[in-house]
């Protein structure tokens, strides 16, 4: 049976009167007749005893309509909630972001993007750029916030911030009295870099700006995230070059210097599969743009 069929039933049923039943829904009496006939023949049992003078329900007919209110309030519940899917305001997003992200606007942009859409969920993931790709490629998360990387074809890619690096030292450091630095001043100094199966793009990226300036950096120590990085130079156990939009972070215990001839830049992305159908990513992509900034 079609719901079309049932809507017709109930207006009978609640009626008991096809001509005012057929007025209600704006159809000819004759073709609720025969529609009513049709779900009858369809369903093979009486719903309806009628004559010239009433209409009434028979037991089949009282019991279908029991269940025909639910049935239909199931089925308009469910036509809202598709739309609701279809236009973005309902859904699911699995989000992967870098540790700096959280420094960048990203609980500013979730907590307004919640506000708007109190019917998508959003999960976070910390992970690194290139966990994000091989979750996008694999559709184990929806929307990823990265750096600068070698993307697939089947990324797409959207440039929110570039901003130059800078070079972070301990306050104590002789370096940190002046209001410049040279790259060329640091060919002595311990670095603590990302590790490169962590982040081959700034790993590499560095190198080859010091060799580019006419030095091998001595690579003291590794790590994961830009946060551990600046810890580890705020503890005094080297110096490393940060995105400017990460200046705000431990101030107290690391200052932070613009390197006169450092051409290297940095970018945070906005990572998407290029084949998306589902409406609520782009909006969240939009709101993220909005928020996203060199400093959050």
């Amino acid at each position: 049976m079609e719901l079309r069929q049932l809507r017709n039933f109930l207006a009978v049923a609640e009626e008991l009167h096809f001509g005012r039943a057929a007025k209600r829904l704006h159809i000819s009496q004759p073709a609720l007749s025969f529609d009513i006939r049709k779900l009858e023949e369809r369903i093979g049992v009486k719903l309806f005893l009628r004559n010239n003078k009433e209409v009434r329900l028979t037991r089949c007919g009282d019991a279908l309509l029991i269940k025909c209110r639910s049935l239909l309030e199931s089925a308009d519940e469910l036509q809202q909630m598709l739309h609701s899917y279809a236009q973005g305001k309902k859904g699911f997003i699995r989000l992967g972001f870098i540790n700096s992200m959280l420094y960048r606007g990203l609980p500013e942009a979730i907590a307004q993007f919640s506000r708007q859409y109190p019917g998508v969920a959003i999960a976070l993931k910390e992970m690194g750029t290139q966990e994000q790709i091989i979750a996008l490629e694999k559709r184990q998360i929806d929307i990823g916030c990265a750096n600068g990387a070698h993307f697939p074809p089947c990324i797409r890619a959207d440039v929110v911030v570039e901003e130059a690096f800078v070079c972070c030292l301990p306050q104590a450091h002789p370096l940190h009295q002046q209001a410049t630095i040279e790259l060329t001043a640091l060919r002595q100094e311990s670095f603590i870099l990302f590790a490169p199966e962590v982040s081959p793009h700034f790993h590499h990226q560095i190198l080859a700006q010091c060799a580019a300036a006419g030095f091998y950096p001595r690579i003291q120590h590794q790590a994961r995230t830009w946060e551990t990085i600046i810890t580890m130079v705020g503890m005094g156990l080297g110096i490393a070059l940060v995105p400017q939009g990460l200046q705000h972070i431990a101030t107290e215990r690391v200052g932070y210097r613009p390197l006169v001839d450092m051409l290297l830049t940095t970018q945070v992305l906005l990572l998407r599969h290029q084949d998306v159908h589902e409406s609520c990513i782009p909006l969240l992509a939009q709101v993220l743009q909005n928020h996203i900034s060199p400093v959050a």
